[in-house]
């Protein structure tokens, strides 16, 4: 049975999109099913897996507003157990579109419901807000990922996310559950970096993951290349970083089994 991770924060430019490619090609060099939804206008996600965004004719949009079944939208990447459901510029219009549909919250995961099983992880690419499509994937999703970058604002804006969380849990979703804290763009040289490593191991204990993933080179130009990292660059502390994210994931998961 396949699990919905929805990668999720307001804020942008906090990794959710690198997260999102290269903890799902990690999961895939495992040997794990895996599905990345791009749930974001801006499409990159579609763009850092090799594909097109303007020339994407179905996307995660036809399923959540004109019901078209999943499995039509679904695309095979380069990589082996990987596969995509693109995004689109139409999705900027969902959530006005969205308004008058009953069970609007609910959109996708009664999309995503049918092809659940056929992966071991899905995951859910949000967009940098709290708006109706990251509702819906909060609502589909059995946990979130939270990515947070290693910067002075970094705390600012999780508390607000949280309570979306609690929200969606009490009202859409109880079985919501937080995966992880992910910090992200970490640089051990800088003073700061680390403060913000101890205020949210402070903060968050046991929901913040061992893996931290550095500021990397690589991590930044594979998107242009339209791979993960580990295509790029399996060396690169990136790649491994995301590598060894995916198997704290698994360890955790079969802890909860």
């Amino acid at each position: 049975m396949g699990k919905i991770i929805a990668i999720a924060n307001q804020k942008g430019g906090v990794g959710k999109t690198t997260t999102s490619i290269n903890l799902a090609a990690s999961l895939a060099a495992l040997e794990y099913r895996s599905l990345v939804v791009d749930a974001d206008p801006q499409a990159n996600s579609t763009s850092g897996l090799g594909f097109n965004p303007r020339e994407v004719q179905k996307s995660i949009y036809d399923c959540m507003i004109n019901d078209l079944d999943v499995r039509q939208v679904v695309k095979p990447s380069n990589f082996e157990h990987l596969d995509l459901i693109p995004s689109h510029i139409d999705l900027v219009g969902a959530e006005v579109e969205m308004i008058n549909i009953p069970n609007r919250e609910e959109r996708m995961r009664e999309s995503l419901r049918n092809i659940k099983d056929d992966y071991d992880f899905v995951l859910v690419d949000c967009s940098p807000s709290l708006g109706l499509v990251t509702v819906n994937a909060l609502t589909a999703a059995d946990s979130v990922l939270i990515p947070v970058q290693c910067e002075f604002f970094a705390l600012e804006g999780l508390g607000k996310l949280l309570n979306t969380v609690k929200i969606i849990q009490s009202r859409l979703n109880p079985a919501l559950k937080i995966e992880g804290i992910l910090l992200t763009m970490y640089d051990a040289r800088l003073k700061l970096s680390n403060q913000v490593v101890e205020d949210v191991n402070l903060h968050f204990k046991d929901l913040v993951f061992r893996t931290m993933i550095p500021r990397n080179i690589r991590l930044s130009e594979s998107p242009s290349y339209g791979v993960p990292a580990l295509a790029h660059d399996a060396d690169s502390k990136g790649a491994i970083s995301y590598l060894n994210l995916a198997k704290e994931i698994l360890e955790n998961n079969q802890n909860h089994k």
